[in-house]
């Protein structure tokens, strides 16, 4: 454990994901194991709640930035490289609001259902027609020496009137994703994860973080606007 930080890095660990939730973690662990040229045990991929890392203040002011504040502490606190992501909900006709907003947009941070109701009744007069709508994710790496890389991903669809569905979490129950007739959250795990955001970001990302583990040399790309 390093003094410093309190950061207990389990042996055998070889990536860390900035997140508290198994359901992320199990997502980035299957794709990577899909991906070529790489034989790394799931529990060479660990999460910031294993290790105890804290948490830094997300200040960023875009999508990518606050994937990268996340990820740059988390491989300064572990000595790993690290992924982290950040996501939302864009919406058209508020000019990508919630955005960076989206899990305290009602003020309450993580309180969904605040979130969800408050959104629909801003919304309210909008016809059907102009409630375009997406999730967005970045998706950053970045290694102890300073490498850095960012992947996104988004997953199109309109605004429902009224939540559909269950499963999911967030805005997930009032997004109709393009070409189905299913919102978000009347989807399994498999089929969202197959469309969403974030898996769209970790595949994206998942070659550069198999060169990063294999030692290939590439050029560390800077973050793109979100």
């Amino acid at each position: 454990m390093s003094a410093a930080t309190g950061v207990d890095v389990p042996a055998g660990a070889r990536l860390v994901l900035a997140t508290h939730n198994v359901g992320k973690l199990a997502e980035l662990r299957a794709i990577l194991a899909a991906q070529p040229g790489l034989d790394l045990p799931p529990e060479a991929v660990v999460s910031a709640r294993e290790v105890g890392a804290p948490e830094p203040v997300e200040d960023g002011v875009t999508f990518a930035e606050n994937a990268l504040i996340k990820a740059r502490a988390l491989a300064a606190a572990t000595g790993l490289p690290a992924v982290a992501d950040d996501s939302g909900l864009a919406v058209d006709v508020l000019g990508g609001a919630p955005g960076i907003f989206s899990a305290r947009w009602s003020g309450r941070h993580g309180d969904d259902r605040a979130n969800l109701e408050l959104l629909l009744a801003q919304l309210g007069d909008v016809r059907a027609g102009h409630r375009a709508a997406g999730f967005v994710c970045a998706a950053a790496l970045v290694t102890p020496d300073g490498g850095e890389w960012v992947r996104t991903g988004e997953m199109r669809g309109t605004l429902l009137s009224a939540p559909r569905g269950e499963g999911g979490f967030g805005y997930d129950p009032i997004l109709l994703p393009d070409g189905e007739s299913r919102s978000a959250a009347e989807l399994s795990a498999a089929e969202k994860n197959a469309i969403s955001h974030r898996g769209k970001a970790f595949r994206a990302i998942a070659p550069q973080i198999v060169a990063v583990l294999t030692g290939v040399e590439t050029e560390p790309q800077a973050a793109p606007p979100a």
